[in-house]
C-alpha cells in the first residue's frame, strides 16, 4: 500500500492518551493546568492526550498519583507492545525500515544507528538535550538494537552507508568507545550485502550538506525517503521528491572515498593499518 493511502494507526498511545484526557477532566483540571502542576508545557499535555507523544513511565506515576487513578497509567504505558516504542513520528520508517528490501543513508554528525554499538549509543543518547532519563535511554537502547535485526534478516536487504569522516574522529562516550565502534563498523563492512564509504573531510564540497537521508525501497518496491532533523522526522513519499534525493545520494557516492579506500581509512583510525 502507497504510504499516502495508508489508514491512520491507531496506537497504544492514542489509547492512553484518551484515558489521560478522561482522567483529566474527570477531575476537573484543564490542560493548562495540568501542565503547570507536572512542570511541562501545555501543548505537551496536548500532544500526549493526542496520542503524537509517548507517555513516559515516570510520568504516568506523577499524573496516576495527580489524578488518583490508582496506577492506571502506569500500568497502560508498562504494556505497550514493543514496536510501538519509539515516537509516533518514527513508527512508520521503522516498519518500513524492517520490511526494506534496500536502504542507502549518509549521515553527517553520528554513527548511523543501524551500525551503532550499545556503548556508542548509550554515549549518544547522554547527549540528548533536554537530558532524558536513565529509563528512557535504556529503553531506547533496546529498541535501537532491535533495530539492528535488520542486519540478520534472511532475505538479506541490500544496504549503503556513506559516513562523515568526522564522525570517526569525534570521540563521543570516550576514545576506547569510539575505536571499538570504529572496529564494529569494519566489521559490518564485510558483510556481503552492505556498502560503506567515508565521505573525506578534506573534500571542499559535496552534495549532502543540507543533512542526512535515508532511502529505502519496499517489498512492493515503493521508494521512500526519511528525513531527521532538530526534533523533526518525516516520510517523503512524494516520486519527484524521492527522486531528488535519490540524485543526490547518487552523486554523493560519487564523491566519497571509494569502498576499498574507506576501509583502509578505518584499519588506520582502529590502529589496525
Amino acid at each position: 500500500m502507497h504510504p499516502a493511502n495508508k489508514p491512520k494507526r491507531i496506537t497504544s498511545w492514542h489509547v492512553i492518551g484518551a484515558q489521560l484526557s478522561h482522567f483529566r477532566r474527570a477531575a476537573r483540571i484543564t490542560q493548562p493546568g495540568l501542565a503547570e502542576r507536572v512542570g511541562l508545557h501545555e501543548d505537551t499535555i496536548g500532544s500526549i492526550e493526542q496520542g503524537r507523544r509517548p507517555l513516559k513511565i515516570d510520568l504516568a506515576e506523577t499524573l496516576d498519583e495527580l489524578l488518583d487513578t490508582k496506577g492506571a497509567l502506569a500500568v497502560a504505558v508498562a504494556k505497550v507492545p514493543h514496536k510501538e516504542r519509539f515516537p509516533a513520528f518514527v513508527q512508520d520508517f521503522v516498519e518500513y525500515e524492517a520490511d526494506a528490501l534496500s536502504l542507502l543513508s549518509y549521515e553527517n554528525h553520528v554513527m548511523p544507528g543501524l551500525l551503532q554499538t550499545a556503548d556508542y549509543a548509550r554515549a549518544v543518547f547522554s547527549c540528548l538535550f533536554p537530558p532524558i532519563s536513565e529509563p528512557e535511554a535504556d529503553e531506547r537502547l533496546s529498541a535501537r538494537l532491535d533495530r539492528q535485526q535488520l542486519l540478520h534478516r534472511d532475505p538479506s536487504p541490500v544496504l549503503n552507508f556513506i559516513v562523515e569522516e568526522v564522525v570517526l574522529r569525534r570521540p563521543i562516550g570516550d576514545a576506547d568507545i569510539l575505536r571499538e565502534q570504529i572496529r564494529h563498523l569494519r566489521r559490518c563492512a564485510e558483510l556481503p550485502f552492505v556498502g560503506l564509504q567515508i565521505m573525506s573531510t578534506s573534500r571542499a564540497k559535496h552534495a549532502g550538506l543540507d543533512g542526512p537521508i535515508v532511502l529505502l525501497e519496499t517489498p512492493e518496491h515503493g521508494q521512500l525517503a526519511y528525513i531527521e532533523g532538530q526534533r523533526v522526522s518525516y516520510l517523503v513519499d512524494d516520486p519527484d521528491e524521492v527522486s531528488l534525493l535519490q540524485q543526490k545520494y547518487g552523486m554523493l557516492r560519487s564523491q566519497a572515498l571509494a569502498p576499498e579506500d574507506s576501509i583502509g581509512l578505518l584499519d588506520e583510525l582502529a590502529g589496525e593499518a
